[in-house]
């Protein structure tokens, strides 16, 4: 078996700013759209949900935004993270592709989710807030936001999607050793929530009926804002430093990638992963960018590109992206964090303008790729990046079919140790073992 490297930086090569693609895209974004009026939103009509500092990021077109001393600090604990050849995996798949992935699950809660929650919790803390709302698809953001609200001393209320809520108990726990209240969702204290419940009361909820229990609870609550774990422009600048490190790492080994992969549910990790690279991009056509989703909840392949509501209850701003529907439920799928109905709009406008190519799997192809790669690698990975797993062994068999040797990376976003029970529920269902 070949020997396995690891690209590690030293902690001072963690990025000092993140990085905003927007100063370098060739097109203009569509404006966030107030949901009363219809009109572009002014950063005034945010301050009910978010603080200063992460509004005048979600508008500013500066290309370098710095990174607080505080938060490169509490950065420094975890990053940065390694990127690592995946010679295992190569050698089960026996294929002249070479392929690396960038490891965002080693950090207190296992996933990369943790980037953006240290800097929205550091934002609100500076300005005073004293409690952080927000919703949680499989547990990942909310397990992230209950620790990073730990660290800047702000409670943390979370609304995690029923499914996942009874599918995963140990992310309950997780939040619940961080100090984090958490609740069901659709609740029962929400009106929202009890409207839903009404009329289904086993509905086993979504992202965006999360969301608005989360946005009612924090516009009717005192010194209270929403935290966001995706879609937003804030939220995918503050995880560019994953793509920046991944530049670094490629530059020191004199390596130049062929195809870029990770998943996408709302755009996070996949933002943070792919932004750094989009200049390239535009330079190079070559440079094959993929966004893994699962086939179940298609927003990228099958999505109108128009404008929506980012939640169920129509609290949000509407927001220009790929979009199933506000009203879309979809299946309890094991990969909870990817059960959302849209995507960001940077991500859903790369994609319209064919700098991206979306690839939908089944969760038959999730389940076997998560095993492979917990065989080969030694990681039981999430479910969701299970999907960008899946990708890369198919681009992997085709350089293998056609006897071409390119360079495959992607986004390990975070472990599945926490998950086991919905791998577990998936293959008994599927009759094979993870």
């Amino acid at each position: 078996m070949k020997k396995r490297e690891q690209i590690i930086l030293s902690p001072e090569e963690i990025p000092y700013y993140w990085y905003n693609v927007k100063a370098d895209l060739p097109f203009q974004l569509d404006p966030i759209l107030h949901p009363g009026t219809n009109q572009p939103a002014r950063p005034e009509e945010l301050k009910p949900i978010f603080p200063d500092g992460l509004i005048e990021q979600e508008f500013t077109l500066q290309r370098e935004i710095p990174i607080p001393e505080e938060i490169r600090n509490e950065y420094a604990i975890y990053r940065p993270t390694p990127l690592v050849h995946a010679t295992g995996l190569e050698e089960y798949l026996e294929t002249p592709a070479k392929i690396y992935f960038k490891n965002e699950s080693q950090n207190p809660s296992g996933s990369h989710k943790v980037n953006t929650a240290l800097a929205q919790a550091f934002f609100n803390m500076k300005e005073g807030i004293e409690k952080l709302v927000t919703e949680t698809g499989a547990g990942q953001w909310g397990s992230a936001l209950s620790y990073a609200g730990k660290k800047f001393h702000l409670a943390v209320e979370v609304y995690m999607v029923r499914v996942s809520y009874l599918l995963k108990p140990a992310r309950q726990q997780m939040m619940h050793l961080f100090g984090a209240e958490v609740y069901p969702s659709p609740s029962e204290r929400t009106e929202h929530g009890r409207a839903i419940l009404e009329k289904d009361p086993n509905c086993n909820g979504s992202l965006g009926m999360a969301i608005t229990d989360a946005v009612e609870v924090a516009v009717k609550s005192q010194n209270t804002k929403y935290a966001l774990g995706s879609v937003l422009d804030h939220v995918l600048l503050h995880q560019t430093i994953i793509g920046q490190e991944v530049k670094k790492q490629l530059k020191m080994m004199n390596i130049k990638p062929d195809i870029l992969i990770a998943c996408v549910g709302g755009g996070s990790n996949f933002g943070g992963f792919v932004l750094p690279f989009i200049p390239d991009r535009l330079k190079d056509p070559q440079l094959e960018i993929v966004a893994s989703e699962p086939e179940a909840c298609p927003s990228l392949m099958k999505g109108e590109y128009r404008y929506d509501f980012g939640d169920t209850g129509h609290l949000t701003p509407l927001l220009k992206m790929c979009t199933l529907g506000s009203d879309f439920l979809p299946p309890p799928i094991h990969a909870g964090g990817l059960r959302y109905h849209g995507a960001s709009p940077i991500v859903s406008r790369l994609v319209t303008e064919k700098l991206v190519r979306p690839d939908d799997l089944t969760q038959e192809e999730i389940l076997q790729a998560a095993q492979i790669f917990s065989l080969t690698e030694g990681i039981i990975p999430a479910p969701e990046s299970a999907h960008a797993i899946a990708s890369a062994i198919k681009e992997a068999k085709k350089c293998k079919e056609n006897r071409e040797s390119k360079t495959i990376v992607f986004n390990l976003s975070g472990h599945g140790l926490l998950d086991l029970a919905s791998y577990d529920h998936i293959s008994k269902i599927n009759g094979k073992g993870l």
